[in-house]
């Protein structure tokens, strides 16, 4: 993400997000650290839904295993 796509996601302008980096390094950092989890918090919801559709392929009898048997 760039600085102009973080400073327009918290509605500040790119100046006040530089003064920010210079004077309130911690507020950066946190600022970060929300993203990445938000981000994770969005790619856990896209497995959560993977396996949800694994569940109703099992639970309606559509689900079929391919088993390699290594011998």
């Amino acid at each position: 993400m760039t600085k102009q796509e973080l400073a327009k996601i918290l509605n500040i302008t790119r100046p006040t997000l530089n003064k920010w980096e210079k004077e309130k390094p911690e507020l950066i950092k946190l600022i970060n650290m929300g993203l990445a989890l938000e981000d994770q918090i969005e790619e856990t919801k896209k497995y959560l839904e993977k396996l949800e559709n694994i569940k109703k392929k099992a639970e309606s009898g559509k689900l079929q295993l391919k088993w390699k048997d290594k011998k």
